[in-house]
């Protein structure tokens, strides 16, 4: 897969999330403990859920002996504080599913950052009521892989059963509930056992570029598939010990699967919740947007240095500015622009509807500047 280009700002363009559960045009590999290959083709292809897992064994055995286990469909029990979460990648040209919990009756959801990564529009179905709301960003932390959302005009929820996840060990029996394959109704239940605890897996493009790790998770022999990302992991108590995040697979079947622990999910979501600024690793709402996109190297030809421009959207403020393919990005906002990384750090400082300095290079050398009124980005 070719990473070019990036969303300045905001999510990989044409790159599919960590784990289970986004489609878009693109593939994310996990290698280490595990490897997990999320292949992904545009919307108008296939299903919503945007494809399966595929991919390569692992070290849960030569060739990736898949897991050893059942999947039946959810009980009411197992569906109480479960969501099904549905987006539309506009940017993509993709739609996406996923799973989520309910963490107040008010309409707080805790999932994957990767089920609603380069989201444009999000809607949350309850599962036990079959009710549709519309859904926003509180905030997420991309780093390790946790989002959480409200609904709009949510009241009385039934949240989630939410456990402790420290007491988990090797052997325990556990049940990943989640919305499988994207199809909604009622969520498949994939019975199993813990295999492994404290596991790290690390994702990155089909290339070996643009690594993010995941560390401390539960590795259980559960056939976790796509679209369960961001849905319960329960033990044999019925208890939430862990929220399902990836999985392992071979020969189209899955081989092992993984999860956040419950514990600091949840208490990640809390600092998320009570942020009132973003951070380096807490992004609240939705991202500032100028709408380019860039190498993934970050550097350019000639002597100028900065962020590459490798596209420009239509409509958005870069396009507003004059930007061009080929222009390099030196700073924003007053702050020096390197790599596309930190065009990235960059736009985090700054809000939707904020003004700010622009400074650029074209292809002949010449230097622009101008003031950009930033949008409202997808989901990161």
């Amino acid at each position: 897969m070719n990473r070019t280009p990036v969303i300045a700002g905001v999510t990989a363009l044409a790159v599919a999330g960590l784990g289970i559960g986004l489609a878009a045009n693109g593939a994310r590999v996990v290698t280490g403990t595990g490897t997990l290959a999320q292949q992904t083709t545009p919307a108008s292809v296939l299903p919503r859920w945007g494809g399966d897992t595929g991919g390569q064994g692992g070290a849960n055995g030569p060739g990736g002996a898949p897991a050893q286990s059942t999947t039946a469909a959810a009980t009411a029990a197992q569906q109480v504080g479960v969501v099904d979460i549905d987006t539309v990648l506009g940017y993509q040209n993709a739609e996406a599913a996923g799973t989520g919990m309910v963490l107040t009756a008010s309409g707080e959801i805790l999932t994957n950052n990767h089920v609603i990564q380069g989201a444009t529009s999000i809607t949350v179905t309850v599962v036990s009521t079959g009710r549709t709301y519309r859904a926003g960003v509180v905030g997420t932390d991309p780093s390790e892989d946790i989002a959480v959302l409200r609904l709009t005009g949510a009241s009385g929820l039934q949240p989630a059963r939410l456990g402790d996840s420290s007491a988990v060990a090797v052997g325990d029996a556990i049940t990943g509930v989640g919305n499988a394959g994207g199809a909604g109704g009622t969520p498949s239940a994939a019975a199993g056992t813990v295999t492994a605890l404290d596991q790290a897996i690390t994702a990155s493009d089909e290339s070996g570029a643009n690594a993010e790790k995941l560390t401390g998770l539960i590795e259980v022999d559960a056939q976790i598939r796509a679209g369960d990302s961001g849905g319960p992991l329960y033990d044999a108590a019925g208890e939430i010990i862990g929220m399902d995040t990836a999985a392992q697979t071979a020969r189209r079947q899955t081989v092992a699967g993984y999860a956040i622990p419950i514990d600091p999910a949840r208490s990640i979501a809390a600092t998320i919740e009570s942020a009132t600024a973003s951070t380096g690793t807490v992004h609240l709402g939705y991202p500032a947007f100028l709408g380019v996109s860039v190498a993934p190297d970050g550097t350019a030809s000639g002597a100028a240095r900065g962020a590459s421009v490798a596209g420009v959207l239509d409509g958005t403020p870069a396009a507003e500015a004059g930007l061009a393919a080929g222009d390099v990005i030196t700073s924003v906002g007053g702050v020096a622009v390197t790599s596309a990384d930190s065009l990235a750090t960059a736009l985090h400082r700054h809000r939707p509807a904020d003004s700010v300095r622009l400074r650029w290079t074209d292809t002949s050398g010449q230097s622009h500047r101008a003031s950009v009124v930033l949008t409202r980005g997808p989901a990161d």
